[in-house]
C-alpha cells in the first residue's frame, strides 16, 4: 500500500547510520559510538535534586494532563531565563513541548506550505530539512565560514526568493560547534526584517560555550519576528525525558502564529507533567553542575581537535560550543564521505556520521564526531582514526 511522498523524504543520518554499527557488532566487533550527542549516555546525569523533583511530582499525584501550553510555574521560569538573555516577554509567550523536535515541527508546520523555501545554515542539523520537506517546503542551504563562525550574508541575500518564508539559525551549531557573535546575529536579523521573514533560532546549547561569552539572538531581536527554540536535553542533561519549549518574541508580526500554533499543542493534549516539575527544578535549583560539565567538555574538545589536526589528510576548525567536531577529509581515497565513515566503522569499529547527512552542499567531504565519551574512549578512537587515515 502507498505511503506519503513527504514521509519518504525524511532522513536522520545520526540515527540511520546506527544500523550499520549493529551489523558490525553482530560480527563480534566492539564499536566506539561517537555519533549521538546524548550527554546522559556518556555518563553525565541530571543532578539529584532534579531527579528527586520528578520522583516527588509522581508521588504527589502530578500525573495528569496539564495546560497544553505548559505548567504555569515552568513557563514563568523559562521566560525569566530568556529575558536574562535579551528578550522582554511575558510567560504567555512560552509554549512547552516534548523536546525541541516537537517545537520545530509545530513551528515549521505553522509557516510552511507547498513550495515554500526555508534557509538553513550549511551544514545543518538534519531534522530541520526533514521537517521542511515533510510539510511540503524546500530547504535551502546558505554558506557559513567554519573558521570565523561567520554567516555569508551576501549568500543569504542571493538565496532569498519570493517563496522564502524563514531563516533558521542554530547557535551553538550542530554539527560544527560554531557560535554566531552579536554582529552576525544582528546582520541576519536585519536581512530577515528587510524581506519580512521569520527568524527561527535554536539555542539548545546556549550554556555550552568554551572560549567566549554566548550572545543570544534575544539581545538583537528588538521587535523582529524571532522565534527561539530551546530545551533541557543538553545543558540540563535531561535528554531521555524529552522536554523543550518555544519562545515567541514580542513582535506584532508574530501575532498570527502566537494565536494559532497553540492549537497544535491542544491537539496533542500536553507535555509530560512530572518532567515539567523536573525542568522547573533544573532552572531554579543549584546550577553549579553546569560549569563543571562544560569544563570537562573543554578538555575533551581540546584533546580531540589537537589529535585531528595532527593527522595527515584531516583538518578541523575549532568548535566554540556544543560537543561536536566536524573534521574535513582532505585526502579521501573513497568515493564519498559516507563511504569513508562506513569503512572507518568496518575496519576500526569507530562510528561517526557522514558530513553529507548534514546537507550535501556544505556537509559533503566532512564527518562529525561527538566528543562526549570518556577520555579513554576518545583516545582509543583517535588512535584508530589516525591509523585508518594513515
Amino acid at each position: 500500500m502507498k505511503i506519503s511522498k513527504k514521509v519518504a523524504g525524511v532522513e536522520y543520518a545520526i540515527r540511520d547510520i546506527v544500523s550499520a554499527a549493529r551489523e558490525i557488532e553482530l560480527q563480534g566487533t566492539t564499536v566506539d559510538y561517537l555519533n549521538i550527542g546524548d550527554p546522559v549516555q556518556s555518563g553525565f546525569q541530571p543532578p539529584q535534586n532534579v531527579k528527586q523533583a520528578m520522583i516527588d511530582a509522581i508521588n504527589n499525584g502530578n500525573n495528569f494532563y496539564t495546560r497544553s501550553e505548559g505548567l504555569t510555574e515552568l513557563t514563568e521560569a523559562i521566560a525569566k531565563k530568556e529575558n536574562a538573555k535579551g528578550l522582554s516577554i511575558p510567560s504567555e509567550n512560552i509554549l512547552v513541548t516534548n523536546g525541541v523536535s516537537e517545537g520545530l515541527d509545530m513551528v515549521i508546520s505553522s509557516i510552511v506550505e507547498e513550495g515554500d523555501e526555508v534557509l538553513l545554515p550549511g551544514p545543518y542539523y538534519p531534522p530541520y530539512a526533514s521537517y521542511v520537506r515533510l510539510h511540503g517546503g524546500i530547504p535551502i542551504e546558505f554558506s557559513v565560514d567554519l573558521n570565523s563562525s561567520s554567516p555569508d550574508i551576501d549568500d543569504i541575500k542571493s538565496k532569498i526568493t519570493s517563496k522564502t518564508v524563514a531563516i533558521c539559525l542554530i547557535s551553538p551549531n550542530n554539527p560544527t560547534g560554531l557560535v554566531f557573535n552579536e554582529n552576525a546575529l544582528r546582520q541576519i536579523v536585519d536581512v530577515a526584517n528587510e524581506h519580512n521573514l521569520y527568524i527561527i533560532c535554536d539555542e539548545i546549547y546556549d550554556q555550552i560555550v568554551f572560549d567566549e561569552k554566548f550572545t543570544g539572538i534575544g539581545k538583537v531581536a528588538g521587535d523582529s519576528p524571532v522565534i527561539i527554540l530551546n530545551g533541557f536535553s543538553k545543558v540540563h542533561l535531561m535528554s531521555g525525558w524529552r522536554i523543550g519549549y518555544i519562545a515567541f518574541n514580542n513582535s506584532p508580526q508574530l501575532d498570527n502564529i502566537r494565536e494559532n500554533l497553540p492549537k497544535l499543542a491542544r491537539v496533542r493534549i500536553s507535555t509530560n507533567l512530572p518532567v515539567q516539575y523536573a525542568a522547573l527544578e533544573s532552572l531554579t535549583g543549584p546550577q553549579d553542575y553546569i560549569p563543571k560539565f562544560v569544563s570537562e567538555l573543554k578538555v575533551h574538545r581540546d584533546f580531540v581537535i589537537k589529535r585531528l589536526n595532527e593527522m595527515n589528510g584531516i583538518s578541523c576548525s575549532n568548535p566554540k560550543g556544543a560537543f561536536y567536531a566536524f573534521p574535513k577529509i582532505e585526502q579521501n581515497k573513497f568515493n564519498s564521505d559516507k563511504e569513508f565513515v562506513l569503512e572507518l566503522l568496518k575496519q576500526k569499529g569507530v562510528l561517526t556520521v557522514h558530513g553529507s547527512g548534514f546537507g550535501e552542499q556544505y556537509g559533503s567531504g566532512h564527518f562529525r564526531i561527538v566528543y562526549l565519551p570518556k577520555m579513554e574512549i576518545l583516545e582509543s578512537a583517535m588512535n584508530k582514526i589516525e591509523d585508518f587515515v594513515r
